[in-house]
């Protein structure tokens, strides 16, 4: 789920200009392996009480940050079960099959941003018009319009954005014998994520035993696109992601990596991945600010003070998300009072304070400070600063309906027939582009 930091006046510069466009990004985080919406009957808490069930994908932190026991605290009528399934990619499907079927939805519903378009341009009707509910000017211009309709219809109420850096290890690196202080360290790799992709191949050449440069090719290809205008769509709605630049330089970029030596070869968010930050298998990883909390906790107490954060080479937004609560939900009025509570500025920075979650909310912008643990276990970095600077120049981006899908044809089928399969570029361009022909009913 994500974001980290921003500041407040040239986010909504920024904004202004997105606003003319679709999107913003995707990405998010992993937890559990749930995702069945079972218990939201009218009772389901027992002795009375209203249980909630909140739908969601991977760590969006208001269970980590007390969010869930505070609400019930002040609402003693209510309970709630937060339902996670760890991939974007199964949660969704899921989704739209209970939408469509008016029926087995949870009373609220994550939709990440590589969703939102689809959500609102063929799912609308299956949810709830919470514009109706909340003051709209307390979020993003750009976030709130990704998820309204033509004729005014806000179906999600945004929770973070994704601002990106990159995170590494710095005990790592001095054992590879590479700069560890991450001011001059970004100054490396500022402004081409070729630069950094060099870098790989020098500490390649002295790494410690068992360990890569990176997680996967796959990140670095989200990281280089997510700082791209151009992706898969234009703004005319029009498919154009096998003419795309932006897809091409990330396609090139991840290339590099996938035909080297300096790749761990992890599926993001699957549980080899899990283990390769607990195991230190891999010296850095671009990191969206949601992805804060998820490597503090894979990685564990062992990572205290040996990971850092620097500057990513490009700016860029990785994630964001939303939710919103379905037509088909037994509890509309109480879930739709708890969706607006936990999207407010106040759990929005809390959020922040947990798992660094960067908000869409800018009120909150002038209160947001990470955790003592948080900033200890990143080795004192200025995560603030460094993820509000990266938002302040996150180029506006263009999201369409089959954005999500499309991206997975290319990082989970063409990306890892190179990278694990030992095809050729060409070969993992070509089974990308049969599965986005199926998506797309070409």
């Amino acid at each position: 789920m994500r974001t980290t930091t921003r500041r407040s006046h040239r986010l909504l510069a920024l904004a202004a200009v997105a606003a003319l466009t679709t999107g913003v990004l995707a990405g998010c985080a992993g937890d559990s392996d749930d995702g069945d919406p079972s218990g939201s009957g009218d009772n389901g808490g027992g002795g009375g009480k209203t249980t909630l069930t909140v739908g969601t994908f991977g760590v969006f932190g208001y269970k980590q940050a007390g969010l869930y026991d505070e609400y019930t605290k002040l609402h003693p009528d209510i309970t709630i079960k937060e339902n996670v399934t760890t991939r974007t990619d199964v949660y969704w499907p899921k989704v739209l099959t209970r939408l469509q079927a008016g029926s087995g939805t949870d009373d609220i519903q994550a939709i990440e941003v590589g969703n939102i378009t689809e959500a609102v341009q063929t799912q609308s009707s299956k949810f709830v018009d919470l514009g109706k509910d909340v003051d709209k000017s307390q979020w993003l211009d750009w976030k709130n319009a990704q998820a309204t309709t033509p004729d005014g219809k806000l179906i999600g109420l945004g929770t973070d954005i994704g601002p990106m850096a990159i995170c590494y290890r710095k005990d790592l690196f001095e054992k590879a014998g590479l700069e560890t202080d991450r001011t001059k360290l970004a100054a490396q790799w500022k402004g081409d994520w070729n630069k950094y992709v060099a870098l790989g191949k020098d500490y390649m050449k002295k790494a410690p035993s068992g360990t890569k440069f990176v997680d996967s090719a796959s990140s670095v290809y989200n990281a280089v696109l997510n700082g791209e205008s151009e992706r898969y769509y234009d703004k005319s709605g029009k498919v154009v992601w096998d003419k795309s630049a932006g897809v091409k330089n990330a396609w090139n970029v991840a290339m590099s990596v996938a035909t080297s030596n300096m790749s761990a070869k992890l599926k993001q968010f699957d549980k080899p991945w899990d283990q390769g930050y607990a195991n230190a298998s891999f010296a850095t990883v671009a990191c969206p600010a949601w992805m804060i909390g998820y490597i503090q906790e894979k990685s564990g107490e062992s990572g205290k003070g040996k990971w850092d954060v620097a500057a990513a080479p490009t700016s860029g937004n990785w994630g964001g998300s939303f939710i919103g609560v379905p037509t088909a939900g037994k509890h509309q009025k109480e879930a739709i009072a708890l969706a607006k509570w936990l999207t407010a500025p106040e759990q929005q920075a809390k959020v922040f304070a947990k798992q660094a979650s960067f908000p869409s909310t800018p009120s909150a912008y002038s209160t947001l400070k990470p955790a003592a643990a948080t900033t200890e276990f990143f080795s004192n970095a200025p995560i603030t600063q460094i993820f509000s600077d990266s938002a302040k120049t996150i180029p506006a981006q263009i999201f369409g309906v089959k954005d999500q899908p499309i991206n997975t044809a290319l990082t989970d089928i063409g990306i890892l027939q190179v990278e694990q399969k030992g095809k050729t570029p060409d070969q993992g361009w070509d089974a990308a582009t049969n599965e986005i022909k199926d998506v797309l009913g070409q």
